[in-house]
């Protein structure tokens, strides 16, 4: 298993999630962070990994200790990791993953220790995991309605829908059943491919017989430029949209001509440049983006590097607060974070700007969403 070394000191792993004992208080934070650097979906991760390079060191006067683990990707893993973060580095919050399965494993996790816990995917907050877990990302139905608001002004009445074969493609299928079904659009076919899959050509094939007026993909990374561009290699003419969860460079770089035309949900992290000044994600937008490229090249930015620094943005806003009545390395400063969590409000980050409650545990509205398009092989805004 890859580790990565923020600072200086990174835990030794044990694997067992015995009962959790009273900590004694300690003279920083600990943060660990489970993220996808390898495998199918690294191209979400790495960026994650990246962008902590960016994050305050400090918070309130308090170091922090970030202890960052891959998982590749695999569930089962990221339980190890989450669990190795309870039992030996003692974390104060959780971060991750960089996909739907392994962020609800570590949200299990987190809750059943009782430790704050930050998604760096979308997941769905069941009540089991409501009280400890928030999701730094859009909320798909947030995401959605954009595209479907835009499906409606050009007139689609028919939607083929390929999306992954997991809870992520899940999301996005039901999504569409609750939100552009009772605008008037229909789905007229639905596939589905696995994360590793090299070819979609079975699932293209009946997707263009099918001639839908647009095509939905639900996936994310560089595998969601897998059936763009096989529905344009068979000819496919119609609309096609992707979800947030696409919206990085490697898309273009990978998918080519074939992205041109592309309608995409991102988040604004992707385009700071244009946001009105009084915008309040303009700001830590430009800060992000400025600091990612000027490290990593230009046009490297990522909506998913926004993710993990957003998470540091909150905790800005809420380790302050929290030191107010309790000492990191306590179950007092645990529940300390998550209260804060409820009670900061208007928080602004290069993805949005939060506002969590009990019921809300994604915080945002539709300030964390734009639509973009590919023209000339860049990004643009659709407005």
């Amino acid at each position: 298993m890859k580790r990565f070394y923020l600072t200086a000191a990174i835990a030794a792993a044990t694997i067992a999630l015995p009962a959790l004992p009273a900590l004694a208080q300690t003279a920083e934070v600990t943060i660990g962070i489970s993220v996808t650097t390898t495998g199918p979906a690294a191209a979400l991760g790495i960026p994650e990994r990246n962008a902590l390079e960016f994050v305050p060191k400090e918070i309130g006067g308090v170091p922090m200790k970030v202890i960052v683990l891959d998982d590749g990707g695999d569930p089962t893993t990221a339980t190890t990791n989450a669990r190795r973060f309870v039992t030996e580095s003692k974390a104060d919050i959780i971060m991750g993953s960089s996909t739907t399965p392994p962020s609800i494993a570590v949200s299990n996790v987190a809750n059943e220790a009782g430790i704050p816990h930050f998604g760096l995917a979308p997941f769905p907050i069941t009540p089991e995991r409501a009280k400890w877990s928030v999701s730094m990302p859009q909320p798909i139905p947030i995401m959605g309605k954009v595209l479907y608001e835009h499906m409606k002004s050009k007139g689609v009445k028919t939607v083929g829908y390929i999306g992954y074969s997991d809870s992520y493609g899940d999301l996005w299928f039901n999504d569409f059943k609750t939100q552009a079904v009772p605008m008037g659009m229909t789905m007229v076919d639905e596939e589905r491919f696995a994360r590793p899959d090299t070819s979609v050509t079975g699932q293209v094939l009946k997707l263009v017989a099918a001639n839908p007026d647009a095509i939905l993909v639900g996936a994310s990374g560089t595998a969601a430029a897998l059936p763009q561009t096989e529905l344009r290699e068979r000819g496919y003419q119609g609309l096609i949209y992707q979800t947030h969860g696409a919206a990085s460079m490697d898309f273009i770089r990978i998918a080519g001509k074939a992205a041109e035309g592309v309608l995409m949900a991102s988040g604004p992290v992707m385009d700071p440049e244009d946001q009105p000044e009084e915008a309040a994600t303009k700001k830590p937008g430009l800060a992000l983006n400025t600091a990612y490229e000027a490290k990593y090249g230009p046009n490297s930015r990522s909506q998913f590097a926004g993710h993990s620094f957003d998470a540091f943005e909150v905790l800005k806003r809420v380790i302050p607060t929290a030191l107010k009545t309790a000492k990191p390395g306590t179950p007092e400063f645990r529940e300390a974070i998550r209260q804060a969590l409820l009670t900061e409000r208007e928080i602004p980050a290069s993805q949005g700007v939060y506002n969590f409650t009990e019921k809300d545990r994604y915080g945002l509205d539709d300030r964390s969403r734009i639509l973009l398009t590919v023209k000339n092989g860049k990004y643009t805004l659709v407005r």
